[in-house]
């Protein structure tokens, strides 16, 4: 369904427009938009002192915030951009530890993102789609347990940040020489591992999130 979802969207970026000059060496490109963290979670398991416990598993929610590009043109056809948000909040749930099952905690994170990029299209073209390639630094923070969880013993709960690879693909479509349409998606490698204390023992919760990150929205070049 969210899929489909950003299909339709980057479909009804093809209006009727008057042909417009695009993006050119210099240029510098600010989108703004509705982003999606979607988690991909793969390998995951929540260990304690004695090791692993099998059949363990964690489930991290989709989040929805405002998200920001600030992008720079290097040449006419290479370009550089930052992604920014306003922060991202997901539930974490634990699966397959029997009486221990459930929410655990609420995080919040920022998961800035420097591409460089590539546009292959005439910078006269009022289409620009671009890929990209870079680095993603996913800061975690507020991490809070759930109540429950504290009436069960939890406490101390502390979640890394991460560095990892990002890849990305887009699309502006020029309305006027200066306003934009823009969709986006992002896959994102971020591995995490959060640690508590359940009844004075410690708990490890490793995590590979992986999210897909899809934005749509407006832009404007400078």
């Amino acid at each position: 369904m969210k899929s489909s979802l950003f299909i339709s969207s980057l479909l009804a970026l093809a209006v009727a427009s008057p042909a417009a000059l695009a993006h050119k060496q210099g240029d510098i490109l600010v989108r703004a938009g509705a982003a999606m963290v979607d988690p991909d979670v793969g390998e995951s398991s929540v260990s304690t002192p004695a090791g692993k416990i099998p059949g363990s598993d964690v489930e991290v929610s989709d989040d929805t915030q405002l998200g920001l590009t600030l992008g720079y043109m290097l040449t006419d056809h290479v370009g550089i951009e930052l992604l920014a948000a306003t922060p991202f909040e997901h539930d974490v749930t634990l699966k397959g530890i029997g009486g221990l099952n459930g929410k655990l905690a609420t995080i919040k994170q920022l998961p800035p993102t420097l591409s460089l990029q590539y546009f292959p299209m005439d910078p006269s073209s009022k289409w620009q789609p671009y890929v990209g390639a870079g680095i993603n630094y996913t800061y975690f923070f507020d991490e809070e347990l759930k109540d429950a969880r504290k009436a069960q013993g939890f406490s101390q709960l502390d979640r890394e940040s991460s560095w990892g690879l990002a890849v990305q693909a887009g699309i502006d479509y020029m309305l006027t020489d200066r306003i934009m349409l823009n969709a986006a998606v992002w896959r994102v490698d971020i591995d995490s591992e959060a640690t508590a204390r359940l009844n004075g023992a410690k708990v490890k919760v490793d995590i590979d999130i992986d999210p897909w990150v899809y934005m749509v929205g407006v832009g404007y070049r400078f």
